[in-house]
C-alpha cells in the first residue's frame, strides 16, 4: 500500500508540475499590438500639355574674333615705345605697337633714291634735245622729288616714251624703290583695331629675327563661342538664331547668336561644330560659358524631374488615394529634366518622388 500511495503521489506532484509551468508561460505572453496604416502625404501636380521648346546644352570656351599674331617679316633689334610691350597693355586703332630699328635698311633705301635722282639728270639733255615737248613734265618730277619722302609714282607716259625712260634703266630702279620701301614700312607694325596685347614673346633690345613670333593681340569687345552639337540636331539650328549663354557659376547670363555652322561631321564624335557670336565687356578670352541652343518646340508635351521617371517609360499617377504606374514616351533628355509625350490632359501625377514608392500604394494629397 505505501508504494501505490507513492506511486500516486508522484504521478500528481509531475501534472500538477506540467500545469503549473504551462500557466506561468501563458502568464508571460504579451499581446502584440495591431499596426496602424500610415498614409503618406505626397505632392500632386495637374498634367496641362503644353509646347516644350527643346534646348540642347552644350559647352565651350571662349575665343577673341578677331585676333592678330604678330610676326616680324624683318630683321633687327627691337625698340621700346611711349607705351611697354607687355601683355595686357591697351592700344588704340593705327597706334604704332612693334618698332624694329631701322636705320641700315632706312640709308640703303636713301641710297637707292639718290642714284634714281641722278639717273633723271643724266636724262634731262637728251628729253631737251630730243624730245623738247616731254621735257617740261619730267622736269616739273625731278623738281619735287624728295629723296627722305616716299616716291611719287611716274608720270603717264606714251609708248615712244616709255621705251626710252626703261632704256635708260629708269624704270627697273622705280619700281626696285617701291619694293624697298614697302618693306621699309615693315619695321613697324600698326594695329588695325583698337584691342589688348594678350601675349609677348620679345622685349626693348631683343634682336628679331625674320619669322620670329612676337605676340598676340586681340579685340576684347567681340568673342566666339565653338560648341560641339549632335549631328542629329543640325538640321534644326540656323545662322543668326539666339543662344542662351550662361558662366560656369551660373551668376552671369548673355545672349548670343549663331553666326557659323559647320558643313563637316567629325567621324568620331558625330557632331558639328557651331559658332556663337557674342559681345560683352564682363567676358573674357579663356573663359568657360555653357550654351542653351534651341532645336525646337515638341507640341502637346510635358515637361518633369528625371527622378519621377520609373523604368525609364513611366510614371506615378494618382488615382483614388492611390498610386498607379502608368506608360510614357520620353521624347528628350537634358541634364535633370525629361520631356514626355502620351500623358493625357487633367491626369494627377506625383510632384515628388517618394522612397518606396510601389503601385496601390495608399497616399493623400498635400493640400
Amino acid at each position: 500500500m505505501r508504494k501505490i500511495v507513492l506511486s500516486l503521489l508522484g504521478i500528481l506532484i509531475v501534472v500538477a508540475s506540467f500545469f503549473g509551468a504551462k500557466s506561468i508561460v501563458n502568464a508571460k505572453k504579451s499581446i502584440k499590438p495591431i499596426a496602424e496604416k500610415v498614409i503618406k502625404t505626397v505632392f500632386s501636380m495637374v498634367v496641362t500639355n503644353t509646347s516644350i521648346p527643346i534646348l540642347i546644352p552644350a559647352n565651350g570656351i571662349l575665343v577673341a574674333k578677331r585676333r592678330l599674331v604678330l610676326f616680324s617679316e624683318v630683321q633687327g633689334v627691337f625698340t621700346g615705345r611711349s607705351k611697354l610691350f607687355k601683355t595686357g597693355q591697351e592700344y588704340k586703332k593705327g597706334e604704332v605697337i612693334i618698332k624694329i630699328n631701322d636705320r641700315e635698311f632706312r640709308s640703303s633705301v636713301v641710297a637707292a633714291k639718290s642714284n634714281l635722282y641722278n639717273l633723271f639728270i643724266s636724262i634731262m639733255p637728251d628729253l631737251r634735245l630730243d624730245y623738247p615737248q616731254l621735257y617740261p613734265k619730267w622736269h616739273d618730277y625731278l623738281k619735287a622729288f624728295e629723296i627722305e619722302k616716299p616716291i611719287a609714282d611716274l608720270p603717264k607716259m606714251s609708248e615712244k616714251e616709255a621705251y626710252f625712260i626703261s632704256g635708260r634703266g629708269i624704270t627697273s630702279s622705280y619700281y626696285s624703290i617701291k619694293n624697298l620701301e614697302e618693306r621699309l614700312l615693315k619695321y613697324q607694325i600698326k594695329t588695325p583695331y583698337q584691342g589688348i596685347l594678350t601675349d609677348v614673346q620679345v622685349t626693348e633690345g631683343t634682336l628679331v629675327r625674320v619669322g620670329q613670333k612676337l605676340g598676340e593681340f586681340i579685340d576684347p569687345t567681340q568673342y566666339e563661342l565653338e560648341v560641339a552639337v549632335s549631328k542629329t540636331y543640325a538640321d534644326l539650328m540656323s545662322i543668326g538664331q539666339k543662344v542662351d549663354l550662361k558662366n560656369l557659376e551660373k551668376t552671369k547670363s548673355f545672349t548670343g547668336k549663331i553666326e557659323r555652322i559647320n558643313g563637316k561631321v567629325d567621324q568620331n564624335s558625330q557632331t558639328i561644330k557651331v559658332f556663337i557670336s557674342v559681345q560683352d565687356l564682363n567676358l573674357k578670352e579663356g573663359q568657360f560659358l555653357e550654351a542653351q541652343l534651341k532645336a525646337m518646340d515638341q507640341p502637346n508635351a510635358l515637361e518633369i524631374d528625371q527622378s519621377l521617371l520609373v523604368n525609364g517609360n513611366q510614371i506615378y499617377a494618382i488615382e483614388d488615394s492611390t498610386l498607379k504606374l502608368i506608360a510614357v514616351k520620353p521624347v528628350f533628355y537634358s541634364d535633370n529634366k525629361v520631356v514626355l509625350k502620351g500623358v493625357p490632359k487633367g491626369t494627377i501625377l506625383l510632384a515628388k518622388p517618394i522612397i518606396g514608392a510601389y503601385s496601390g500604394m495608399l497616399v493623400q494629397i498635400f493640400e
